[in-house]
């Protein structure tokens, strides 16, 4: 059989789909490909994941119709995600469209990435930059790699803040139980299950992931293509504070959304591995920031933090999670060592 013949020899790949034998993920990125869009698909992964894989199809696939590439994508990710995932995937889809189907937004406006909207013009003009000068022109560094800035107008910070009293209020007359934004936080909403994941993947991939390939190129930068987005809620009848911890993110935007509080800073302690997180903290690691409404702290997920406690009032924050799943699934796809 010929070269040409075998590679037109076609297999079912599980999903109903042929696809040529031979076809597999090529090991680098071919960045002058425009890939195509997944938001309007129902998906078990984030539509920018598939977007960001598509570009490392071999150049004999880049142009089959989407559906195809769709199932041949679908199928690497079955494959080589880890063990469990796909099932747990699959069981959190179910879970949300539960609520996707009941839900009725409050403020629709929000599902929508309405930058003009959204950001303050000194933000939205250091975005359009896009530079390590720009960035920096808007931002304090008050200790290493923890960057502060402002970035929401105060109208989408109480839209906001409307829309998840919304979400709670729906929680409570339907009685139903929603998952917690993590396993340290017992009030709050995950935002993604409400239906704001397509915003919210626009809101990394536009606007943070552009100063992650400026001040955190070491783990990710610009190559960010999930997240967990979710809102806390701290004070009276909610959360008081936070113990010291990491984020399980590559690089995390904590956005104070409001109310009216006393206390809650956020207190810093230093990057760490894993191996070495509950080390010795130097002086010069030490730092206490106290949140302003609008006002964005952007950091590594490494760089260990936690939360003072909330006396009074009612503190709201946005928090994102911004995680690298493409990189080491590549690399088990591809048999390449990951040192990630």
């Amino acid at each position: 059989m010929s070269t040409d013949d075998a590679t037109e020899k076609a297999r079912e790949n599980g999903n109903g789909v042929e696809l040529p034998s031979t076809q597999r993920l090529i090991p680098f990125e071919n960045k002058e490909h425009n890939p195509e869009s997944y938001e309007d698909m129902q998906l078990d992964y984030s539509p920018l994941l598939f977007s960001s894989l598509e570009r490392y199809l071999p150049p004999n696939m880049l142009n089959l119709p989407r559906d195809r590439k769709f199932h041949f994508l679908s199928d690497i990710l079955t494959r080589y995600s880890p063990q469990g995932e796909h099932t747990r995937v699959q069981k959190h889809r179910k879970y949300r469209q539960q609520i996707l189907s009941n839900y009725e937004p409050r403020h629709k406006e929000l599902y929508t990435m309405n930058a003009a909207n959204f950001f303050v013009p000194s933000f939205l003009k250091a975005i359009s930059e896009n530079s390590e000068e720009s960035f920096r022109s808007i931002m304090l560094e008050p200790t290493p790699g923890v960057y502060t800035f402002e970035m929401f107008q105060p109208k989408f910070c109480e839209m906001l803040m409307a829309e998840v009293e919304s979400m709670e209020r729906w929680v409570h007359d339907q009685r139903f139980h929603i998952i917690c934004p993590n396993t340290m936080n017992k009030y709050g909403v995950v935002l993604d299950d409400f239906g704001l994941e397509t915003m919210l993947n626009k809101l990394m991939d536009g606007y943070i992931c552009p100063m992650s390939r400026v001040f955190f190129p070491e783990v990710g930068g610009l190559t960010l293509d999930s997240h967990h987005g979710f809102v806390v809620e701290y004070g009276v009848n909610r959360d008081i504070e936070l113990g010291f911890h990491v984020d399980d993110s590559e690089v995390t935007l904590n956005v104070c959304l409001g109310e009216q509080f006393y206390g809650g800073d956020l207190f810093f302690r230093g990057v760490r591995c894993d191996k070495h997180v509950n080390t010795e903290t130097q002086s010069e690691e030490v730092f206490d920031y106290a949140h302003i409404p609008g006002r964005a702290v952007l950091h590594r997920g490494r760089h260990r933090h936690g939360a003072r406690a909330t006396i009074s009032g009612h503190r709201v924050n946005l928090v994102i999670w911004c995680r690298r799943y493409l990189f080491p699934l590549l690399c088990s796809a591809l048999s390449i060592p990951s040192f990630a």
